[in-house]
């Protein structure tokens, strides 16, 4: 892509743009240059024509801004009397405040532009910042900020360029952190809002309609998910703003309204004690906090494509739960993720157990779903290791009941069997532990067929008497080689796991693989 300084356009032009800049800049009487200026700013001309106009216009608008009437679509413009209406400098302030609401929507159609060089549009994202900054009497200006964003997230194409320097460049600020999420917020609900009127539509409308939402998630996903979580300060450290030098300045006009206004003296401290603790560091990592959660649960609230609910999913238990204001809020996401089997029930194993572990989550048929997942697929999955990892801290507790344990075990070494000799080394570590942290089923390891379980293990196998009785069942019993194990039973309490024994580890001792036939902890099983 070629360079701006690379083009060269016609140099009279450009010195004409640059004529009616200045000419603009000193004096009211050349007014009319503004227009004119405005025509330039557009994805279409030379971008020195553009970066030429910007210029200009950016000088022209930062010292009149101030000045301005609130825009026509702000809540907080003020009702004026009819005399106020026909004042020629109130006309003249209205027009102005109609171009320059002119001008950040022309900003904006540059900025999302496929056709707008890159090196341009990092210019005028600068420019349309500093107006975020300065367009609301020094303080940040939120309505175009998310005028910005809006048209991010429903732009139809994509836009990453433009994420990334907003993200690069911005983020690192905490107000534009702060009105980010709540932008988001917005969004979100509004793209929630439109799924739900979406539902009804059919053919070419309703797959275009789809479409377009699963792009404006993608961008939602990337802005928020490269949003970096609020550093924990101590003392009175201070946060680097965008729109201030941080607190203290903030405070400091606090401080000189609360005195332009002259009330009495003790309202006036107590009004300026309330703004110094409105902005302390404390209070700013609350709302933080707050924004931070609001966003995300709008967010987790849409129609996720897979893709998408992969990633959130891979990161949610590091990038997320510890930055919410309440974690168990993600209870029903999680849960609903978990059911969905597969893969995806791997990956929210790990945020579901820290809502266990660490937030009191209480979830009745977890383990009967970790069951579930117990299938040769597992082994060759990508999240294989982390699953792993977290099927032995679920399985550590002391008062996990002997016939689930034995149930996991017999699992685990029936699959011994049909996978890889690097899933085989697995399942004998894991069943080792199983077998030292419960010693209640260290029966699986000597129990001969035909032999009867102990009868404090017995429990699980009480609603399957009517099931073993008979002449027929009594026969089975002698006879050698019967294994009781219901591999395809899905309850862990009714696969006749304490009825059965760990006789797959010992085939494993005549494994073709070496690594897996020597393993030094058979000794322990036998």
């Amino acid at each position: 892509m070629a360079s701006i300084l690379t083009k060269r356009p016609k140099k009279a032009k450009l010195k004409k743009l640059k004529t009616l800049g200045q000419q603009l800049l000193s004096s009211r009487a050349h007014i009319n240059n503004l227009p004119i200026l405005l025509t330039f700013i557009s994805p279409s001309p030379p971008p020195q024509y553009v970066l030429e106009s910007l210029l200009s216009l950016q000088s022209f608008f930062t010292t009149v801004l101030p000045d301005l009437p609130p825009s026509s679509s702000s809540a907080k413009r003020q009702r004026v009397d009819d005399s106020a209406k026909e004042d020629p400098e109130f006309i003249y302030r209205t027009w102005l405040r109609s171009k320059f609401d002119e001008f950040i929507t022309l900003l904006i159609e540059v900025l999302v532009s496929p056709n707008t060089e890159e090196t341009l549009r990092e210019i005028v994202l600068d420019s349309y910042m500093e107006f975020v900054k300065l367009g609301n009497g020094g303080r940040f200006h939120s309505a175009i900020y998310h005028k910005l964003l809006r048209n991010i997230v429903q732009s139809p194409t994509p836009v990453r360029f433009l994420s990334e320097l907003l993200a690069s460049n911005y983020f690192k600020y905490i107000d534009v952190r702060y009105f980010t999420f709540i932008s988001l917020e917005k969004l979100a609900k509004t793209l929630d809002a439109e799924d739900i009127n979406a539902m009804g539509g059919d053919g070419d409308s309703g797959s275009q309609s789809r479409e377009s939402m699963e792009l404006s998630i993608h961008k939602i996903h990337y802005i928020i998910s490269h949003i970096p979580p609020l550093e924990r300060i101590v003392g009175k450290s201070e946060y680097e703003m965008w729109s201030g030098s941080g607190f203290s300045s903030k405070e400091e006009h606090c401080k000189k309204e609360v005195s332009k206004l002259r009330k009495a003296e003790d309202k006036e401290l107590k009004t300026e004690k309330q703004n110094v603790d409105m902005l302390s560091p404390a209070t700013i990592a609350k709302k933080m906090k707050l924004k931070f959660t609001k966003a995300w649960i709008s967010f987790l609230r849409l129609p996720i494509p897979i893709d998408v609910y992969k990633e959130v999913l891979a990161t949610l238990h590091q990038e997320v739960i510890p930055h919410l204001s309440n974690p168990i809020i993600l209870c029903d996401f999680l849960t609903r993720s978990y059911d969905i089997g597969g893969v995806v029930s791997v990956m929210a194993l790990s945020s579901l157990f820290i809502l266990m572990t660490q937030h009191g989550l209480e979830y009745p048929n977890f383990y009967e779903k970790l069951y579930a997942l117990l299938t040769p697929s597992i082994f060759m999955a990508k999240h294989r290791a982390k699953f792993f990892q977290l099927l032995d801290s679920c399985l550590k507790s002391p008062l996990l009941p002997a016939y689930l344990a034995a149930a996991f075990a017999k699992k685990l070494s029936r699959l011994a069997l049909s996978v890889p000799p690097s899933g085989a080394l697995v399942i004998i570590a894991l069943i080792h532990n199983l077998l030292r942290r419960h010693p209640s089923i260290n029966c699986l390891v000597h129990l001969e067929d035909g032999d009867e379980t102990p009868k404090d293990n017995s429990k699980a196998e009480e609603s399957n008497k009517a099931d073993d009785s008979g002449h027929g069942t009594d026969i089975s019993r002698k006879r050698p080689g019967i294994d009781h194990f219901n591999n395809k039973e899905s309850n862990p309490k009714k696969s006749n796991a304490m009825r059965s024994s760990l006789w797959e580890i010992d085939t494993l001792r005549h494994h073709y693989c070496p690594p897996v036939s020597r393993q030094e902890h058979y000794h322990l099983f036998f």
